[in-house]
């Protein structure tokens, strides 16, 4: 059988994209390996009507709705390799399957990788976090810290300054706040700590204290890190689509990339952590423009010899 899509990642972006699949009577099939970024976080946040569900609860209930629509079927399998035999895609699973497809749809997200700081694992979704629109209201009011090495630092302490009034922002060895963005921090109360960490302490995953190589400590509550993110897909493929500045898939505002019938949601398109709510709203837009490119090749006229 071929199928009309063929949906690379079952998370938000994945999992919604298949929804609309499915209630377009279009013949989809969702690969998930159920490695998602999120696995260490106990609540999602920003997802009006599921406000602080478990990742894996907003998962069971999105499969389930998703079982009452015929057409749509969940793979637990990986996928290994896509290539594209004009005018079909071949999906290829790491058991060998192989799958065709009219149309792609990459909603395969990022991984992210931890700066190499002892112990930062143990507290990583429990009380240290990498987005303060998901995480920060639950840290509220409360001595945080901002942990980045490189360009991002800037940003990310004045972002996370909303919910706090402390906030001291360690860079961990590195110098990379100019003289002028160090002045416009201190001067709204953000205090800078340029010390190497040596590190986290608490017990549980609870933040309690930063200790550094100077065997000094400064005591923080949570907070907010900066991971490096890469591209969580690891299948071989054929696809020439182009990558944007951040390291995510470029697509258009209809999420088509400039592969022909391959299209891109969620995480796969920004390097970094995102909302829940913006992922899945980019996976019905995906899915949507899946729908309406089959349409046009349905209603396309032949082509008369003369």
């Amino acid at each position: 059988m071929i199928l009309d899509c063929a949906v690379i990642g079952g998370g938000p972006a994945g999992l919604n994209a298949a929804l609309v699949l499915g209630r377009s009577r279009r013949k989809t099939i969702l690969f998930d390996d159920n490695k998602p970024r999120n696995s260490v976080t106990s609540e999602s946040h920003g997802f009006i009507t599921r406000d602080g569900i478990h990742p894996q609860e907003f998962k069971r209930i999105a499969q389930e709705e998703l079982s009452r629509y015929p057409d749509v079927r969940i793979e637990k399998q990986r996928v290994h390799r896509i290539n594209k035999v004009s005018p079909l895609f071949q999906v290829e699973t790491e058991n060998g399957e192989v799958y065709s497809a009219k149309k792609i749809i990459l909603a395969t997200g990022f991984k992210e990788v931890l700066p190499d700081i002892p112990r930062v694992k143990e507290f990583y979704g429990k009380s240290l976090f990498s987005c303060p629109f998901c995480d920060g209201w639950e840290l509220r009011d409360r001595a945080l810290a901002v942990i980045a090495d490189d360009q991002k630092a800037f940003h990310m302490a004045k972002m996370v300054s909303n919910w706090t009034n402390d906030l001291i922002i360690f860079t961990n060895g590195s110098k990379v706040l100019s003289l002028e963005e160090q002045e416009l921090l201190k001067s709204n109360g953000i205090t800078i700590n340029e010390k190497k960490i040596a590190s986290f302490i608490g017990e549980e995953g609870m933040l309690e204290k930063i200790q550094f190589e100077d065997e000094t400590e400064v005591l923080r509550e949570g907070g907010f890190i900066a991971a490096e993110w890469k591209q969580a897909a690891c299948f071989q493929s054929s696809l020439e689509y182009t990558l944007n500045e951040q390291g995510g898939i470029a697509t258009d505002s209809w999420q088509r990339t400039n592969t022909e019938g391959v299209f891109a949601c969620g995480d796969t398109r920004i390097a970094g952590p995102s909302q829940l709510i913006i992922a899945a709203g980019e996976g019905s837009m995906a899915a949507m423009s899946v729908n309406a490119a089959l349409i046009e090749e349905k209603f396309k006229p032949e082509k008369k010899h003369v």
